[in-house]
């Protein structure tokens, strides 16, 4: 699995713990699969391909604010809560550069 995909699906899997806990989501909320398909569609366009870095730690800030707001906060919820849910997936982000 390529980093691409790599970090849609664990954008997809922070989303989906943030609409479960925040909006009762299963499956996802309109709001929730909106941000969903606008962050893969980000991804998809990324300019660095294979070769992007962590997106916080990224120079060029492709998101719209508002949607940046967004997944600020789905990131700082969900983030300690991956740990649990996909430990795996957690390991790969502490060690990915």
């Amino acid at each position: 699995m390529g980093r691409i995909e790599w970090e849609k699906t664990t954008v997809q899997h922070m989303i989906e713990l943030w609409c479960n806990k925040k909006h009762g989501g299963n499956p996802l909320c309109e709001d929730c699969r909106s941000l969903l398909e606008y962050s893969l569609s980000r991804l998809d366009h990324c300019k660095f391909g294979e070769e992007k870095t962590k997106c916080h730690k990224c120079e060029i800030h492709c998101y719209r604010p508002d949607m940046r707001d967004k997944i600020r906060q789905v990131m700082r919820f969900s983030g300690p809560s991956i740990i649990v849910h996909h430990p795996l997936e957690a390991l790969r982000y502490i060690f990915s550069k």
